[in-house]
This record gives structure tokens, sequence and C-alpha cells, in this order.
């Protein structure tokens, strides 16, 4: 938490308590969270809190560079606490993201023609495919 009050002083924003709760309710889960999911685990310290503060929120905290907006592949934006160099696999049966590390890939060599027209500030790859447990069901199925 020392991280989070010090990002918040750096970037001026207020620490209030129903930013606190979001911030530990989304580095409480693995799972990549929406904000809708959050929202839950949030309401159930402040009833009163809408999904448009917890949104508004976290993408004040994506703007801060606290968090980062996780690829949605057309499900809801979901948010990631982890700001370490890492790379996704998202699993296209349960939409669960997890995440890896792969030295090769934060090496990748970019195209010359995306080095020369664009600024990258950062790689992250995201893979697609099954999860072990839904590719164990799929085989179950067989």
């Amino acid at each position: 938490m020392d991280l989070f009050f010090k990002k918040c002083r750096e970037n001026k924003l207020k620490i209030t308590p129903q930013r606190v709760a979001i911030y530990k309710a989304l580095t409480a889960s693995v799972s990549h969270p929406s904000a809708e999911q959050i929202h839950k685990e949030v309401k159930k310290l402040f009833p009163n809190i809408s999904l448009d503060t917890v949104n508004r929120t976290l993408v004040t905290f994506a703007g801060a560079h606290m968090i980062d907006v996780v690829e949605g592949h057309g499900d809801s934006r979901r948010f990631d606490p982890n700001q370490e160099a890492h790379h996704h696999f998202y699993c296209i049966s349960c939409h669960k993201i997890f995440d890896f590390q792969a030295d090769p890939l934060d090496s990748l060599v970019l195209p010359r023609e995306i080095e020369e027209n664009f600024l990258i500030t950062g790689k992250r790859i995201c893979l697609t495919g099954y999860c072990d447990q839904c590719r164990s069901k799929m085989a179950g199925k067989n």
C-alpha cells in the first residue's frame, strides 16, 4: 500500500477510503478483474458506491500509471495491478487472463516500419488459446 500512497501523492490524487478500497480489491485479485467485479467487492464496504465511480477511479489509476488496462477481447475492460514487465495468456473459453514472464518476448525485435512510425513505450504480448482447465474439459468430451 505504500506504493499506492506514493503514486497518489505524485499524481496529486486525493486518498479517499473508496479509492483505497478499490485499489485493495484490485490487488487482492489475481484474475485481472473488470470494474463490475471490483464494484461487487467494494460495495460490501461502501453500499452506495456506484459502478461509474469504480470505473472512473480505475481509469484514473490507469492514467496515473498505477495499474494497466488489459486486453478485453470483446469482454468488459479488465484491470491489472502488476506493473512489472510481463505478458498475458487469455483463455478464449473461460475468459481468464494469466500473467507469464518470457525474456525472449521482452527483447522481441519489432519491424522497422513500426520503430520508424511509432514511439514504443512498452511491449506486452497477449497469447490466446485454452487454459489447462478448459483444455482438460475439452479432452474429456472426446
